[in-house]
């Protein structure tokens, strides 16, 4: 039924590594939520940091933007923007490393 799986001790030991991914998997959740970003806008003159879970957590603003509402509202969001790719490349890669390349068919995700 298993094909070449070795039996019932062949299902066991899948099993097994499929709870050490799913361990994996939720300690890299965890470094993910506590992780910390930086995005940034017009060559370092907005700088956002941001957390795993997408909140901002610091803002910096150099000063000589303060008399330049427009531009300051794009770099803002530039910044942000910034920083959520690289939030999302870094889950990407964390995830990437927990499951160990593992390809699951369809976009399914873990845990199941």
């Amino acid at each position: 039924m298993f094909g070449g799986m070795g039996g019932k001790g062949g299902l066991a030991n899948l099993m097994k590594q499929a709870q050490e991914i799913q361990e994996k998997i939720k300690q890299a959740q965890e470094a993910i939520a506590n992780m910390e970003v930086d995005g940034e806008a017009g060559g370092g003159m907005v700088k956002v940091t941001m957390t795993g879970k997408h909140e901002l957590v610091r803002v910096q603003i150099d000063d000589s933007l303060m008399d330049d509402r427009e531009m300051l509202e794009d770099l803002i969001a530039a910044a942000v923007n910034s920083a959520v790719r690289r939030v999302e490349e870094e889950t990407a890669a964390r995830m990437q490393e927990a499951t160990g390349g593992l390809n699951l068919p369809g976009g399914l995700q873990f845990p199941f």
